[in-house]
């Protein structure tokens, strides 16, 4: 058996190759979510993607007698470096067959290529920031992934393990049973805090004045709020840029909750979507000829799940009850419009706060997924 490792060129040609291995190595499997297909050509192209503004990064595919069997991108964060005062380099967009020389072949070029710039560190599966998919998948294999998850088969973690890389981090997700009216305690958490300190909570019905009046906040409270995460790395003013055209756009604005202080300061948000699982898998990745169908579909048709893709609270606020007033705010739609569960999507396994929220609420943790670590 012959196992070639080949440089992926960051042209669009190259990377779609790359990123239809992800997609077909799953094929038939019913819990796999693909990726929109060029959104991930995009992510791997210098040219598309602003973090490689401070991000370096080579992908590699593995073939086994000539027959792709095996992908993955090392990348280097310089932001995140030199705020841990690591020489870390991280794996990510991983996919391999069950073939430990496939396996070992691709992580050595991966490593090799970290190696030779100076890095003692390697972590992983994460992308180039938060904003990427990032975990691999330890437990829960038999359930639905989102479109913000990484979906692995139970082979993966066994061979990270077998290469002897180490836990580093685990992150819960729970799938939450949407009530059938907003629970007492949080309505009056919510009153007791918007009586308190002033705030109020607003609601939209255009897009660009959404953009206009709290695109950028939205994305500098992140980086507030999440400052102190697991290998966080701050959204640039070009990154900001990029994910308030990228996603704004496609977002239903009855699922988006903004809570403001007196002077209308952005000091919390709740930003949800319905769920693309489904919608993605009938597309295969693909927007044409009809993914943009399935797509729109799922955001204005039936669809009995939402998916909480991102909360934030200014650290002024944190752990005083403000969550409250945004899920007070978002229940009322999930019941409108017949959502019946809730995917919470990743949550550090160690961030009991965060976990606190979901008290109020029938919930089960389906998933959990993990980051590895090993020394170069």
């Amino acid at each position: 058996m012959s196992i070639e490792i080949r440089s992926v060129s960051p042209d669009r040609k190259e990377l779609k190759k790359y990123v239809k291995f992800g997609i077909d190595l799953y094929r038939g499997n019913d819990c796999y979510v693909p990726p929109l297909i060029f959104e991930e050509i995009e992510t791997l192209m210098p040219s598309k993607n602003p973090a490689f503004d401070f991000c370096e990064a080579q992908s590699f595919m593995a073939l086994r007698d000539g027959v792709p069997a095996g992908r993955i991108t090392a990348i280097i964060n310089r932001v995140v470096n030199e705020r841990t005062g690591k020489r870390e380099a991280r794996f990510g967009f991983v996919d391999f067959v069950d073939d430990a020389e496939v396996v070992d072949a691709l992580f050595r070029a991966a490593e090799e290529w970290s190696r030779q710039r100076g890095m003692t560190e390697m972590v992983g599966p994460m992308g180039f920031t938060d904003m990427d998919h990032e975990g691999m998948l330890i437990d829960g294999f038999d359930e639905l992934g989102t479109m913000a998850t990484i979906y692995n088969y139970p082979y993966y973690p066994v061979h990270m393990e077998r290469m002897g890389y180490k836990p580093d981090v685990d992150w819960v997700e729970y799938r939450m049973t949407v009530p059938d009216s907003v629970p007492d305690k949080y309505l009056r958490i919510a009153s007791l805090v918007e009586r308190k300190y002033g705030f109020k909570t607003l609601h939209y019905t255009s897009r660009s004045r959404l953009k206009a009046d709290y695109g950028r906040a939205i994305f500098d409270l992140i980086n507030v709020a999440y400052n102190g995460l697991y290998g966080y790395s701050p959204l640039s003013d070009r990154q900001i840029d990029y994910y308030i055209d990228k996603y704004l756009g496609i977002l239903r604005l009855d699922c988006i909750s903004v809570v403001v202080d007196k002077d209308g300061k952005l000091v919390a948000f709740g930003i949800s979507i319905p769920s693309f699982s489904r919608a993605l898998q009938r597309s295969g990745g693909r927007l044409w000829p009809l993914g943009w169908y399935h797509l729109l579909k799922a955001i204005h048709g039936k669809n009995d799940v939402v998916d909480l893709m991102l909360v934030a609270v200014s650290p002024e606020y944190q752990n005083m009850g403000v969550n409250a007033m945004v899920f007070a705010d978002l229940l009322p739609t999930y019941i409108k419009n017949g959502y019946k569960f809730a995917e919470s999507n990743l949550e550090l396994a160690d961030n009991a706060s965060v976990q606190l929220q979901w008290q109020y609420f029938e919930r089960r943790q389906h998933r959990r997924r993990r980051a590895f670590r090993c020394d170069l």
